[in-house]
């Protein structure tokens, strides 16, 4: 019977097996540098960008996280051996270009070559986040980025409920929530985010124990205020991306146009009886809200959902569609709404997409951020009086 140093010779004989210099020459022209160790071992620390599979994942997690056979490819565990044995079955699974690197990691870092300690989701956050880590798309970086990004949610209400809660259990690290108002009974019907006995509490207080209890990873920033010109930019800075939920004009262009001061995209979403609408408005990208409307319709034509009702489940699909677009926008994932508006229809059950381009004569967009003025807009949207 072979002894494992005789299979552990025979399998260096049927691979190719290189030095750390030649391994760092193939990793700076593009090599994908795959490190086999198990987890505790690689958190000790591991080579700059490598794709971390330990050896026993590697046959069920290759094929997602390096889909194109023929990229070169550098295996290397701590000193050698299960590297051999990874190439070797990288082989048999259709990889064409790819080595192991003799030594490992240890003969790395004794060479005094370049090493990090990486930033790793603990035990626990591992478990949370399963399902998006065996996303090729997501995994174990894109969960991390969702850690550290900070969104704002314009409203605790029928909107804002279903898309923090999303966002909240997708595990975005900051949430920030606007909101000046107390729970009511008449909000539960579609507001989630609050129950019966949280009547009376200000909607930012009661969102927050939602959320923190939801994923306590999760930090919520309450802001109990009323958005205005005075204030918006500050509430605004330093998030990287708005979901709107308001329900009027005046703080709509307010917050379109602090936005594109502050380049910060806008998740878009609206609400009335049975239809909704969702859009992302990317500063410069795409319109923004003024192209799509550049001026507000008359207050008879735009009831608003306490004069003309809401069907209670329909916020929470258009919410969640917005906190979709979010993740999208925070992973740099697919196709976003940018330039599109999907509208939704209950009672036909149909989505459509409309176009809308950009206007270049757009009272906002096309004027130069640092020359835009941000301003009331309570006087612009007012009911004109009848006669």
């Amino acid at each position: 019977m072979a002894s494992f140093r005789d299979l552990l010779s025979a399998t260096k004989s049927r691979i190719r097996e290189v030095d750390t210099a030649t391994a760092e020459e193939a990793m700076n022209g593009g090599a994908v540098v795959l490190d086999v160790r198990e987890p505790d071992e690689y958190e000790q620390g591991a080579l700059p960008g490598a794709v971390h599979i330990p050896r026993g994942h590697l046959e069920s997690q290759i094929e997602n996280r390096v889909p194109d056979r023929a990229t070169p490819i550098v295996v290397h565990c701590a000193g050698g051996t299960r590297s051999a044995f990874a190439a070797e079955t990288l082989a048999q699974l259709g990889y064409t270009d790819v080595v192991s690197m003799a030594g490992g990691f240890n003969r790395w870092k004794d060479e005094g070559r370049a090493w990090s300690t990486p930033r790793v989701l603990s035990p626990e956050q591992r478990n949370r986040y399963q399902r998006h880590l065996l996303l090729p798309e997501v995994g174990e970086a894109g969960q991390q980025r969702l850690l550290d990004a900070k969104v704002l949610l314009l409203g605790a209400g029928g909107l804002g409920s279903p898309a923090a809660l999303y966002l909240a259990a997708a595990g975005v690290g900051t949430l920030g929530i606007v909101d000046m108002d107390v729970v009511d009974e008449s909000n539960l019907q579609r507001q989630i985010l609050h129950n019966m006995e949280r009547i009376g509490e200000r909607k930012v207080d009661s969102a927050k124990k939602t959320l923190t209890a939801i994923n306590p990873d999760v930090t919520v920033v309450p802001h109990d205020v009323r958005l205005g010109a005075d204030n918006v930019l500050e509430v605004l800075a330093g998030y990287d991306v708005i979901v709107d939920g308001t329900d009027n004009f005046p703080t709509r262009y307010l917050v379109n146009d602090a936005s594109l001061k502050l380049r910060i995209p806008v998740v878009h979403g609206s609400i009335f009886r049975f239809e909704g609408q969702a859009t992302v408005f990317h500063p410069y990208v795409g319109p923004c809200y003024r192209c799509l409307i550049p001026e507000p319709p008359p207050a008879e034509l735009a009831p608003s959902c306490a004069e003309a009702g809401v069907l209670g489940v329909l916020p929470g699909i258009v919410g969640s569609i917005q906190a979709m677009e979010a993740i999208k926008i925070l992973l740099d994932l697919g196709d976003t709404l940018t330039g599109r508006l999907l509208a939704y229809d209950a009672m036909d059950e149909t989505f459509r997409t409309f176009k809308v381009p950009r206007d270049p004569h757009c009272p906002a967009c096309s004027v130069d951020p640092d020359d835009l003025v941000i301003a009331e807009y309570d006087e612009l949207c007012m009911p004109h009086p009848r006669s």
